[in-house]
């Protein structure tokens, strides 16, 4: 089997003049920012400062929702049923971000997807390495089935690191026995924290904001040590076969390009049907400036109609790893 690759061809001017405003900004900051458990402290401060730049819609209902003490919330938008749900990890390099910065973006992903999202606020570097992180969103699907949502209603979904979180929450907990959700989508995700392919990549060069060269140390602290990561922390070295259908969307020029291809690729063989989604020139996540960017908007109302897809009423069994 092959994944299905569909090129989105066409750049706005919008979406050029977003990439060079994050070229000059975040760029510089993401590249000088010390990766050392003192120095990501400060990080939780992006996520309080988020609704001063992207305040939640006021069309959408937000309430919180946490559980087993974890943050959390539901985002509905207008018209979104219940009965069906998105499970969402947010990304920000295991370290930033959080409920705020994604809630804007999570809500369309709501209007688009007719569905309620369940966004999580996992544990992260510092105060907790990935393993943790995992553990949480294996938690938080647990909650979502315990609640009554029968998972072939469900679909697991994040970004960037919320994407790593995605696959491998999926994976671990098949892995405790419990069934696998009706579908994955995955935005720009991490899936490989070996740094070598990203690094080599002409991507690096190209990316606008994110700094190749530091995945190395990123993937150090988040397997607790100070050597390389096991290799089997990584989902795309995961027993795939049993994962539901997947969707990834990613940016051309992005330096995560190398990890969508390669899961996609892994995908693929495994036997589990996967979209690969390249979209021309965007930057990473650019979902999440929808407001500016059309194409963002645009990946959105796709990723929600795959949603809607998986999760209609009758449209598989539950599978298990033993499938």
């Amino acid at each position: 089997m092959e994944p299905v690759v569909e090129s989105r061809p066409g750049t706005t001017l919008r979406a050029r003049l977003t990439a060079r405003g994050l070229r000059m900004t975040l760029g510089p900051v993401l590249s000088h920012w010390p990766l050392s458990p003192r120095g990501l402290r400060p990080a939780f401060a992006v996520d309080l400062a988020a609704p001063l730049a992207l305040p939640a819609p006021r069309w959408a209902e937000v309430e919180r929702a946490g559980f087993d003490g974890l943050p959390a919330e539901w985002v509905r938008a207008p018209g979104a049923g219940d009965g069906r749900a998105v499970l969402y990890f947010h990304g920000g390099g295991f370290f930033s971000c959080g409920l705020r910065t994604h809630r804007r973006m999570i809500a369309r992903i709501s209007a688009a997807s007719g569905a309620p999202v369940l966004s999580v606020a996992y544990r992260r570097l510092p105060a907790a390495p990935l393993a943790v992180s995992v553990a949480d969103c294996v938690t938080a699907y647990r909650h979502l089935l315990d609640g009554g949502t029968p998972p072939e209603r469900i679909v697991v979904a994040g970004d960037s690191a919320g994407g790593f979180l995605a696959f491998a929450a999926v994976l671990k907990a098949m892995d405790e026995g419990l069934p696998s959700p009706a579908g994955i989508v995955a935005l720009a995700p991490l899936t490989d924290l070996d740094h070598t392919a990203k690094v080599a990549h002409a991507n690096a060069a190209l990316d606008a904001y994110l700094p190749a060269r530091r995945v190395e140390r990123l993937a150090e602290l988040l397997a607790g040590g100070d050597g390389p990561p096991d290799p089997l922390l990584s989902p795309v070295n995961g027993p795939l076969a049993a994962l539901p259908p997947v969707l990834i969307q990613v940016g051309s020029t992005e330096m995560l390009l190398p990890d969508a291809e390669l899961m996609a690729a892994r995908l693929a063989e495994a036997g589990v049907p996967c979209r690969l989604q390249v979209w021309e020139g965007q930057v990473h996540v650019f979902q999440v400036f929808a407001d500016l960017v059309p194409e963002g908007l645009a990946a959105l109302h796709e990723a929600g109609a795959f949603i809607r897809e998986r999760t209609a009423a009758g449209s598989r069994e539950p599978r298990t790893a033993a499938a």
